[in-house]
């Protein structure tokens, strides 16, 4: 068991952080003190406890306690929650299911949670990196209470670490190891608010280095070997990232772009991951407004997939500083966006009797094709006629005047 597993928190006044949330006025412990628990969606970042405030809030009411991914669980894992909290049910003991990154399951699957969240048969309390509003169905979010998580500050983290270095039973204080003020400093910003990053290193650097004392330099080497856990590579964390650099690309902060360019890089994301997403960004919030963007974006993922790592650094910084420097226009996504929603207005609108190909005889005296041109001089209907069905005449999508922005 490593060292985060093993410091987990065993009861709410152990707990380090969010106080807004367990603190003496906070809403889970006045649940837990009250012994009237519902349905919560933690949303937080990685490392903040959303799963240890589970577990505790399990534990302090004596409830039978069920974990799962929603990564790999799937419909008999869930079935057999179900038939134990029944079971549970008749003998009045509670049942808390708890579901990690509770958005990556479908509409289906939480739909399915619904009539057990209902009827009080299963406690849910669900884990998400992400926005629940966009991620988990409404009918489940009206039947939770969504609490939002922090990430550590710095004296959160520091009270973590100092347990840490000197708990003997749980945690490394039997290596009786010191760490240098400037290696702590390193230590804490490094970890980025996430506890269990900072464990993870702490753990190398105390048990992989023969050194008493952990140095900055250490410190260095512990976050360069990216070992499992320092980077957290969970899908919440690639779009994090990945919406940081576009939003910086979008806002034309090169320096900013880059920078996240690099982080990602650094962290071992796949460079053709980070080009197709170049790609869909030229055509996006670029398009018309310089016609090279799709080119060099698409030449760049060409090139990224035939020089491979790590010059394709090169190759994405160069169109990263061309993305972000270009002249920004939504007019291709705002064209699509009203060109859809009239689609959804009129569905099924006739195409127009003169658009109509007309490959036989009776077709062409019913008056397929009648009234359209084409000709060296002139290609489209004549007399005014439109391109569009006859309700639609006259709409515009497309705004030239976007373009040029």
């Amino acid at each position: 068991m490593n060292l985060a597993a093993r410091l987990r928190p065993r009861d709410i006044n152990e707990f380090v952080g969010q106080d807004h949330l367990v603190g003496k006025s906070g809403i889970i412990r006045r649940m837990i003190v009250a012994k009237n628990p519902f349905s919560i969606i933690f949303w937080g970042p990685p490392g903040s406890g959303k799963t240890t405030l589970a577990q505790i809030i399990a534990t302090e009411l004596k409830a039978d306690f069920y974990s799962m991914s929603a990564v790999s669980a799937g419909k008999e894992d869930f079935k057999k929650v179900v038939e134990k909290a029944k079971i549970n049910q008749k003998e009045g003991k509670q049942t808390i299911l708890f579901i990690d990154e509770i958005h990556r399951w479908n509409k289906a699957q939480q739909d399915a949670l619904l009539p057990n969240v209902e009827q009080g048969l299963i406690i849910l309390i669900g884990a998400t990196t992400e926005n629940p509003s966009f991620e988990v169905i409404s009918a489940l979010l009206s039947r939770s209470k969504v609490l939002v998580l922090k990430s550590l500050t710095i004296k959160e983290l520091e009270q973590i670490l100092k347990i840490a270095l000197k708990d003997k039973a749980r945690g490394l204080g039997k290596h009786k190891k010191q760490l240098k003020d400037d290696a702590k400093e390193l230590l804490l910003r490094l970890s980025g608010g996430d506890a269990r990053i900072m464990l993870n290193a702490l753990e190398i650097a105390v048990e992989d280095y023969k050194a008493k004392v952990i140095t900055d330099e250490i410190i260095k080497e512990v976050f360069q070997t990216r070992s499992a856990g320092i980077y957290d590579k969970k899908a919440e964390e690639h779009y994090n990232i990945i919406s940081a650099f576009i939003k910086s690309m979008r806002g034309s902060d090169t320096d900013a772009a880059l920078y996240y360019l690099m982080r990602m890089l650094e962290n071992g994301e796949d460079p053709k991951f980070i080009a197709r997403r170049m790609i869909i960004f030229a055509a996006e919030d670029i398009g018309m407004a310089d016609r090279g963007a799709l080119i060099q974006a698409n030449e760049a993922f060409d090139a990224v997939h035939k020089i491979g790592m790590p010059e394709a650094q090169l190759i994405l910084s160069y169109v990263v500083i061309y993305l972000s420097q270009a002249p920004k226009s939504r007019a291709v996504p705002n064209a699509m966006g009203k060109a859809k929603n009239a689609v959804y207005e009129l569905p099924n609108e006739a195409v127009p009797l003169h658009l109509r190909n007309a490959p036989t005889r009776l077709m062409k005296n019913l008056g397929y094709g009648k009234d359209y041109k084409w000709s060296e001089k002139y290609v489209g209907p004549i007399k005014s006629l439109s391109f569009l069905p006859e309700k639609l005449k006259g709409r515009k999508f497309y705004n030239p005047a976007e373009a040029k922005k």
